[in-house]
């Protein structure tokens, strides 16, 4: 499928991306490209296959949530470049 250069400007505003005139023609081929791959998984029949999340069966690879012990207030405030008793000074934002 061909997509004329004014479409691939409108996309390119739409996305705020500022092409070049050879930018603008490579991409409209390649957005042609990936319509025309589109039109031919459409016309595919998967009226008798099972919706499927992934293509590869997968389990869980994760550890288990076991808590652990974490740092201490003084080790956490250790490297700190500015504290005050038991916090962390940071930069006053808001005025």
């Amino acid at each position: 499928m061909a997509i004329d250069r004014k479409t691939v400007e409108k996309v390119a505003k739409l996305a705020r991306l500022e092409l070049s005139g050879e930018e603008l023609d490579r991409y409209g081929q390649q957005l042609g490209a990936i319509l025309d791959y589109i039109a031919k998984l459409e016309k595919l029949d998967v009226k008798a296959l099972e919706p499927l999340a992934h293509a590869v069966d997968t389990s869980n690879v994760f550890r288990e949530d076991v808590p652990k012990p974490g740092l201490s207030r003084d080790a956490a405030l250790q490297n700190a470049p500015e504290k005050t008793g038991d916090f962390f000074v940071v930069p006053k934002i808001i005025e």
